[in-house]
């Protein structure tokens, strides 16, 4: 079939869009991440006189790397609708992320969508695979305290040991908040069959839009961070949020994301543009953790059930387009995301304006010595 003059503009424009993009994001993280680790050693010393400030100093460096990313896909037309419990009702307590999975552009729709959630992202701490650490954000992440888990079957116990050691090193001496991970274990394409396998040996329900999660990271997790007594009060459908003294984990944030006809946003795209513009939609139900059972058996039926949950949630959303109301409600509300512009614009201007002002702190130093 012949190639019109319109269709040939239109992909020469499409590519010429994605180079553009490709090398501004090069240039942002060439200034972005240094200028972190930079910043960040120079204020080592604060670090030894008051931790606390340190880390919180090195949470809004975090915040803003995150809205850097987010920024790619807000400008290409990738935005996102939320539907379900009003989260920022417990941005401020300590709260359980627990994310289905599809793709990589996952993790950067949670960055976007996150970043009007009061202090929630320069707080948490995401779970995420080992192969991330290797990345060009890998850096950023190890300083920050997140935790790279190794999957597999081999690995699955030393791991789960690890977790634990980490959750207790560094998650409330750095202050953090809210904890994100994905435990289906890997992406739903990758995992479906395996997971549909499974089910069908132990007389478990046939999933299609998600798998069956594991349990092992949830539940060291819970040990961990849950304090003997929690007096948490379900968030959002008209509830009164209570503010709780008590310490500890006390909420579990079931949240679900569906992309138009099931197709995912993955990070080449986030990053080049090349596709049309793009609504994500995210739910979010809120569960107390008192709520939450923590013999193992128990816990694993629990997650089988929000897991079971999420799949009717999406065949509802992939056959009528919108999520169904929630108990006691007639209709489905949903609210639609922003990122301001100008703020976006500051935060990449400070970044290159940082980039700029530590080449020239380099030069200065190199020709005083040379």
């Amino acid at each position: 079939m012949a190639v019109t003059l319109e269709q040939a503009r239109r992909v020469g424009c499409t590519c010429l869009k994605a180079l553009l993009r490709f090398a501004f994001m090069v240039a942002n993280n060439l200034v972005a991440i240094p200028s972190y680790v930079l910043y960040l050693i120079i204020l080592q010393p604060l670090r030894v006189l008051d931790s606390k400030s340190f880390w919180y100093i090195e949470g809004v460096l975090f915040k803003w790397l995150l809205a850097m990313v987010a920024s790619w896909g807000w400008w290409a037309g990738y935005t996102v609708v939320e539907w379900g419990d009003d989260v920022k009702a417990v941005s401020e307590d300590e709260a359980m992320v627990l994310v289905n999975h599809q793709a990589t552009g996952d993790v950067c729709t949670l960055m976007m969508c996150l970043q009007d959630k009061g202090t929630v992202v320069r707080q948490m701490m995401w779970l995420m695979d080992h192969i991330f650490k290797y990345t060009n954000f890998g850096i950023v992440s190890l300083i920050h305290g997140d935790f790279f888990i190794r999957q597999g079957r081999a690995h699955r116990d030393q791991q789960l040991v690890l977790l634990k050691e980490h959750l207790e090193k560094y998650y409330r001496s750095r202050n953090r908040k809210w904890i994100v991970l994905f435990p289906e274990g890997g992406f739903l394409r990758k995992r479906r069959e395996t997971s549909q396998a499974f089910a069908k040996k132990n007389n478990l329900p046939f999933l299609k839009h998600v798998t069956l999660p594991r349990v092992g990271a949830t539940q060291v997790i819970l040990k961990t961070l849950v304090a003997p007594q929690e007096n948490g009060t379900p968030a959002g459908r008209d509830a009164v949020i209570k503010e709780s003294k008590s310490k500890g984990l006390q909420w579990v944030i079931d949240t679900t994301i569906a992309y138009p006809k099931g197709e995912p946003l993955d990070i080449q795209t986030w990053i080049l543009g090349y596709r049309q513009p793009t609504v994500t939609h995210v739910h979010y139900r809120i569960f107390p953790v008192k709520d939450v059972p923590a013999e193992p058996e128990a816990l694993t039926h629990w997650l089988y059930e929000r897991f079971i949950e999420k799949e009717d949630l999406l065949t509802h959303f992939y056959e009528t387009g919108a999520f169904p109301p929630l108990q006691g409600q007639t209709k489905a509300i949903s609210r639609e995301m922003t990122l301001s512009n100008l703020w976006l614009v500051g935060i990449q201007s400070l970044a290159f304006l940082s980039g700029g002002m530590w080449y020239c702190i380099f030069q200065y130093f190199y020709h005083c010595l040379f």
